[in-house]
């Protein structure tokens, strides 16, 4: 028997229990007669409470028996979703645990940059995953290649398919393999969810349901096996060409954002290719696919994940670095034929933008802040009117030598929101102030001309390594003020 004291809810399990209440109630009804004569209402007051409390009393051990029962059961048999259940916070405990089979290298002790994963399946019209290879090889330095390794998760479950294309990537690849740089691995279809009976949702169909959730989880184990191989990780799909020298650009990317937060950069516009992660999250990410894994497809997922670890926004990287290539989908070989048109193939010149501190005293519109025009994605500073003396500041967290600085103003949209009046500053001798750190002494490079400027060889024009950038208004005007971009270019050591 349970009993909850202040509201005198009681649970019954036996059924002499039963009998027992039943007793005392009529023993409390026959006191109540002789009060009858004195008033009617009452008594029916107490008697319709007393029968009241006895159905609660009865029905309330029949439901906790019931809950109990179908506790029992779930615990059981557990839905499919429930074996992956965590809190989120807790995601990061550990690595699933995955038997791996590995077809073709084997883990070099020491940690890479960059893992690049391509997981890849058996599809009825075409396979792109030779020439996806061969492009990230291809599009790489000597000395790039040193610090990558690529990862292809084989997931179909027919095994003589992923025999016989190992074999293909074994004989073409065969000397990234022997150097570490090339991983072939496939994961038993023992380790997988049930992928019948799924969720429904969106009104897919069963099979495209079923391909997607299958998706999901080949991406987890996937993520699971790279957690400890590098840095960072980056996401391509199986039908992909590569710009060349993408890493170094992507490395550019990441130097210039150290000291902010992110958790996902995206280097394509397109599914989920070019998506780049500290390899730290890969453990949450993996679980929380698995979590997940019937309910929508991979790119969705990974919208709710970036938001779950707090990045509001997208943080994407123009030009992108990869394009999709592949002309028929793995799912059913139906035609896909979209294409990233931000996408450049030759070498892009990335520039550098040294870790900076960003002050103005122009006044921001809305979060259109300072930093926003120092970034490598496409996002830009806005602000009011400036004024004469006005100024945008840059200073460098240590000094550096700088090659060249280009600088936009303006938008194809909002062509006259440029910078009219207005000169280009390096500075030295830092000095503390009540806004922070500030240079001291100031060399002018050059007025901007119809709203743009750019210097080359800076590092031969100025004698000493800069601490500081600005950019003063030099008249006043009646337009707001976009700075699109500002890109600076540092001068390489020798070695490099």
């Amino acid at each position: 028997m349970i009993r909850k004291s202040g509201t005198n809810l009681i649970s019954v399990q036996d059924p002499s229990e039963s009998v027992s209440i039943m007793r005392l109630v009529w023993k409390s009804l026959d006191k109540m007669r002789c009060f009858r004569k004195r008033s009617t209402i009452p008594f029916l007051g107490v008697l319709i409470t007393c029968l009241l409390f006895l159905n609660l009393y009865i029905e309330d051990g029949y439901v906790l028996e019931e809950d109990k029962r179908q506790l029992r059961e779930t615990s059981m048999h557990p839905s499919n979703s429930e074996k992956y259940v965590h809190t989120f916070r807790d995601l990061t405990n550990g690595t699933i645990n995955v038997t791996y089979r590995y077809l073709a290298g084997t883990p070099l002790p020491r940690k890479k940059y960059l893992t690049i994963g391509l997981s890849s399946v058996k599809r009825k019209r075409g396979n792109y995953l030779m020439e996806t290879i061969k492009s990230i090889f291809d599009q790489s330095s000597y000395e790039e290649l040193k610090e990558i390794v690529v990862v292809v998760h084989l997931a179909d479950f027919d095994l003589a398919w992923c025999e016989n294309l190992v074999q293909d990537i074994s004989r073409k690849f065969a000397h990234h393999i022997i150097a570490g740089h090339l991983l072939v691995i496939h994961a038993p279809e023992e380790y997988y969810p049930s992928l019948n009976g799924l969720k429904r949702n969106y009104n897919d169909p069963d099979d495209r349901v079923r391909f997607r959730s299958k998706q999901n989880v080949d991406y987890a184990f996937l993520l699971n096996f790279c957690t400890n191989l590098s840095d960072f990780y980056m996401m391509l799909e199986d039908d992909v060409l590569c710009s060349r020298n993408f890493l170094t650009s992507l490395k550019k990317v990441v130097t210039s954002r150290e000291g902010s937060y992110w958790v996902m950069l995206e280097f394509s516009k397109l599914g989920y290719i070019g998506k780049l992660y500290h390899s730290r999250d890969l453990p949450r990410l993996a679980h929380f696919l698995l979590m997940f894994y019937q309910e929508m497809p991979c790119d969705w997922l990974l919208i709710h994940f970036r938001g779950l670890l707090a990045q509001k926004d997208v943080i994407r990287f123009k030009p992108s670095l990869f394009q999709h290539m592949g002309y028929y989908s793995s799912y059913k070989g139906a035609e896909n034929k979209l294409k990233d048109d931000d996408f450049e193939e030759d070498s892009i010149d990335v520039p550098d933008n040294p870790p900076a501190t960003l002050y103005t005293n122009i006044h921001v519109f809305e979060n259109y802040d300072a930093t926003k025009a120092y970034s490598s994605v496409d996002e830009y500073f806005w602000g009011k009117p400036p004024s004469t003396g006005d100024f945008f500041v840059i200073v460098f967290n240590k000094s550096t030598k700088i090659s060249k600085i280009k600088i936009l103003t303006g938008t194809d949209d909002r062509q006259n929101d440029i910078l009219h009046h207005g000169a280009l500053e390096v500075g030295e001798k830092l000095v503390g102030t009540k806004r922070g750190r500030q240079c001291s002494s100031y060399i002018t490079l050059g007025e901007f001309k119809n709203g743009h400027i750019e210097v080359q060889d800076v590092d031969h024009k100025i004698a000493f390594a800069i601490e500081c950038v600005r950019i003063v208004v030099t008249a006043s005007q009646k337009e707001w003020l976009i700075i699109r971009s500002i890109s600076l270019w540092t001068t390489q050591p020798p070695s490099q």
